[in-house]
């Protein structure tokens, strides 16, 4: 498909499904890319890869409810649709799926999913909530989309695990790729939420990607006690100005629970408030690190 023909919108339901309904049965490859819009490079990327992988680029632009703590920013989260839908018909996108609440959550609405354990841990612990809002929009939008695969971004590393998982154990006739998260060239993690930072805020949020970097020479010098590890980024994070640390963890990648030694595949993650804005990155050790 691709730009021969101009993007389209859908808002319903039930047109989204008879669009891809016809389109699997010629055929077509559809590759989906979930957002809830106010795109910064990270997601043109996703859509690029898309763009790469499938016949049909299919997004979504959806700040879902269920997945936001009722003290959290879901009113105040950025939405700027008209904006939105430029930079995805410049980046090659088919159709935006764009429904409303109503459409999503009808009156009445009671069924959801819950990942169980690896949602236990890091933004778990804090956001209660939220896996179960984020794996049951994406449940639904499999369903609404009927995508052959779904690209997500490694940033949110333990959503990632999440959906990975539910699509495993519900047998989902789907594939999930991640892709590196996309930085600002001064090693911060792009964020629809950057732009509440205050210029004094966003030059102290680099303490995030630095931490990484910290973490990451001290594996590759050898370092493998979890401990040590997370000592020294405590340390260093508390003397930045104007942060909070909500979590700083080492886990396994497979159950996202904490480990004290960086035997198996291990991701340091963190979530850091920078003034007001909560912030999250991390780093699989052993893989690559494009930070400065």
């Amino acid at each position: 498909m691709g730009n021969n023909q101009p993007m389209k919108i859908i808002a319903t339901v039930p047109e989204m499904q008879r669009y891809s309904e016809a389109l699997r049965n010629s055929g077509k490859k559809i590759a989906f890319v979930p957002t809830m819009g106010y795109f910064h490079d990270g997601h043109l990327n996703l859509m690029r890869e898309a763009r790469k992988q499938g016949d049909c680029v299919v997004i979504s632009i959806y700040v879902n409810p269920t997945q936001f703590g009722p003290s959290e920013d879901l009113e105040k989260y950025p939405r700027n649709f008209e904006r939105d839908s430029k930079l995805a018909e410049e980046v090659g996108v088919d159709v935006i799926f764009f429904p409303s609440n109503a459409e999503m959550y009808p009156d009445h609405y009671q069924t959801y999913v819950t990942v169980e354990e690896v949602t236990k841990n890091l933004c778990g612990l804090s956001r209660p909530v939220h896996f179960r809002g984020v794996a049951t929009v994406c449940a639904k939008l499999f369903n609404m989309v009927k995508p052959h695969m779904a690209i997500f971004g490694k940033k949110d590393f333990q959503q990632l695990v999440t959906i990975k998982r539910m699509v495993s154990d519900l047998n989902m006739d789907l594939q999930i790729f991640g892709l590196p998260t996309t930085r600002e060239t001064d090693g911060l993690a792009m964020s629809s939420r950057n732009v509440y930072l205050s210029p004094e805020e966003r030059q102290s949020a680099l303490c995030l990607s630095l931490s990484l970097k910290k973490a990451k020479e001290s594996y590759d010098q050898g370092e493998r006690d979890a401990g040590r590890i997370l000592e020294s980024i405590t340390n260093y994070i508390k003397g930045i100005p104007f942060t909070r640390i909500d979590y700083i963890k080492i886990c396994d990648t497979t159950t996202m629970q904490d480990v004290s030694s960086l035997e198996k595949e291990s991701v340091l993650a963190l979530a850091v408030f920078v003034g007001s804005t909560r912030l999250i990155d991390n780093y699989v050790f052993g893989e690559e690190l494009n930070i400065e």
